[in-house]
C-alpha cells in the first residue's frame, strides 16, 4: 500500500465551503417541515367552505399529521441507509410536495394527503440531529435548525391569508404553492450530499451511500442497537433514551394541541379570523430566537440542569396568562407562550445531540425520541378538541395542558440526568460528555 498523501492546499477552504452548503442546506429544509401543518390551523374555520370538509373531522385533520410523524420515523434511517441521508432527505421533501399539491388539488384527498404530509415531514426531520452530530455542529448548528422550524411554522401561519387574496380567493392554491420551497429544499439538500467527499478524501462521493466525512450527509445508523457491535444495551432499556422521548413527546403534544386550537380559542374570544391567524403567526415568531438561543444554552451543564425543568413551569404559567387575559392583553401573551413553548422545542431537539454519545446514537435517539415523541403528540389536538366539546369552553383545556406542562418540567428533569445513550460500543468512551453541542 502507497503512503497517504498529504491534504492539498486549500483543502481546508473546501471543507469549510462544504460544510457551510451543508448548514444552508439544512436551514431550508428545516424551514419546510412546519407549514404544511400551521397552514391548515390558521385556516380550520374555512375548511368545511373551502373542502366540504365535516365539522366533526376537524379534530382528526388536526391530528393526523402528528400521527403520521409517530409512525413514519423509522423510515427516515432505513432510508438513509439505502440512499444516503442526503437523498433520502431529498426524496422526501419531493413526496412533502407532492402531498402538498394533491390535498388541495384532488377532491377528496385533503386527510391523506395531510397524512401523506406528515410522513414526510417525519422522514426528514429525524435525519436532521444525525447530520448535526456527524458534522460535530455546535448548538448554534441545532439552534439555527429549530429556529427553521419555527420560521417555517410562521411564514405558513401569517402568509396563507395574503396568498388566498393574492390567488384571488382561492384557499386551494394558498395552501399548494408551499410546494414551491419544499422543491427548492429537495434541490438543496440533494447537492449537499454530493458534494459530501469520500472516507479516503480523494474526491466527490455524489451521493452514494456509506459514511462520508466532511459534510456527513452519508452518515448512516442502526437504530435499536443493532449496530453488529458487541457490549451494545437497547435503547428500550436505557432510562436516558426514554426521559429524552418523554420530553420532547409532551413538549410536542402541547406545541401541536395549541397550533390545532389557539386561533379558534382566539376567536371565540372575539378576534377576527384574520387577526386570528396573525396572533397564530405571532406565536411562532416571537419563538423564534428562543429556538435559536435554548441549545446554545442547553451546552452549558450549568444552565441546562435549571433549564429543562424550568421551561414546563414556566410553559404551563403561559398557558394559563393565555386562558385569563383579555383580548387587550392577548399580544403579549401569546407571545410569551410562543417563546417558551419554542425554547421547549429547541431543547428537545438539542437532547437528542447532548445526550447520545455519537452520530449512531443520535440517529437511533432522534427516531425513537420523534416517533414515539409524536405518537404521544398526536393525542394533543384530539385530547384538546374532545376535552372542548364535553366541557363547551376552553378553561378545561387549557387546565389540562397546563398540568402536562408540569409533566414536562418533570421529564426535563430526568432526562439531563444519567449517562449519555449509546446504541454502538465504540462510542461508549464518550458517555457522560455533552457531545457536539455547545462547545
Amino acid at each position: 500500500m502507497g503512503q497517504a498523501r498529504p491534504p492539498r492546499r486549500g483543502s481546508s477552504a473546501k471543507a469549510g465551503r462544504r460544510t457551510v452548503w451543508v448548514l444552508v442546506a439544512l436551514a431550508i429544509v428545516s424551514i419546510n417541515l412546519r407549514p404544511a401543518i400551521t397552514t391548515i390551523a390558521g385556516t380550520m374555520g374555512q375548511l368545511q367552505a373551502g373542502f366540504g370538509l365535516d365539522a366533526h373531522l376537524l379534530p382528526l385533520l388536526g391530528a393526523l399529521p402528528v400521527l403520521a410523524f409517530g409512525v413514519s420515523a423509522p423510515c427516515g434511517p432505513w432510508l438513509a441507509r439505502r440512499l444516503g441521508t442526503g437523498r433520502a432527505m431529498a426524496a422526501a421533501l419531493l413526496v412533502l410536495a407532492a402531498a402538498l399539491l394533491v390535498r388541495v388539488l384532488v377532491p377528496g384527498l385533503l386527510l391523506p394527503g395531510t397524512f401523506l404530509a406528515g410522513a414526510s415531514i417525519m422522514t426528514a426531520s429525524v435525519l436532521v440531529p444525525q447530520i448535526v452530530k456527524a458534522n460535530r455542529g455546535t448548538g448554534w448548528w441545532t439552534g439555527l435548525c429549530t429556529m427553521g422550524f419555527g420560521l417555517g411554522a410562521a411564514l405558513g401561519a401569517g402568509l396563507v391569508q395574503p396568498l388566498q387574496q393574492t390567488f384571488g380567493g382561492s384557499l386551494a392554491w394558498a395552501l399548494a404553492v408551499w410546494a414551491v420551497p419544499a422543491l427548492l429544499g429537495a434541490a438543496l439538500i440533494h447537492r449537499a450530499g454530493q458534494t459530501a467527499r469520500r472516507p479516503d478524501g480523494t474526491g466527490e462521493n455524489n451521493g452514494t451511500r456509506g459514511p462520508a466525512s466532511g459534510a456527513g450527509l452519508q452518515e448512516t445508523t442502526t437504530p435499536g442497537g443493532a449496530t453488529g457491535e458487541s457490549g451494545t444495551i437497547p435503547l428500550r432499556k436505557q432510562r436516558t433514551a426514554w426521559a429524552v422521548t418523554a420530553f420532547f413527546g409532551l413538549q410536542a403534544m402541547l406545541y401541536f394541541a395549541i397550533t390545532s386550537w389557539l386561533a379558534v380559542f382566539l376567536v371565540s374570544k372575539g378576534q377576527t379570523a384574520a387577526d386570528a391567524a396573525g396572533l397564530l403567526a405571532w406565536f411562532s415568531v416571537a419563538g423564534l430566537p428562543a429556538s435559536l438561543l435554548a441549545p446554545v444554552l442547553a451546552g452549558r451543564r450549568a444552565i441546562l440542569k435549571f433549564m429543562a425543568p424550568g421551561l414546563g413551569l414556566l410553559v404551563a404559567a403561559a398557558l394559563i396568562g393565555v386562558l385569563t387575559a383579555p383580548a387587550a392583553l392577548q399580544f403579549p401573551m401569546v407571545g410569551l407562550l410562543g417563546i417558551v413553548q419554542s425554547a421547549g422545542f429547541g431543547l428537545g431537539m438539542a437532547l437528542v445531540v447532548i445526550r447520545s454519545a455519537g452520530p449512531e446514537s443520535a440517529g437511533s435517539l432522534s427516531a425513537m425520541s420523534q416517533g414515539l415523541g409524536f405518537a404521544l403528540a398526536s393525542l394533543g389536538p384530539l385530547g384538546a378538541g374532545f376535552l372542548h366539546e364535553w366541557s363547551g369552553g376552553w378553561d378545561v383545556p387549557f387546565w389540562a395542558l397546563a398540568v402536562e406542562a408540569v409533566l414536562l418540567a418533570v421529564a426535563g428533569f430526568l432526562a439531563v440526568r444519567g449517562p449519555a445513550v449509546s446504541v454502538a460500543a465504540a462510542e461508549t468512551e464518550h458517555r457522560g460528555e455533552p457531545a457536539a453541542v455547545g462547545r
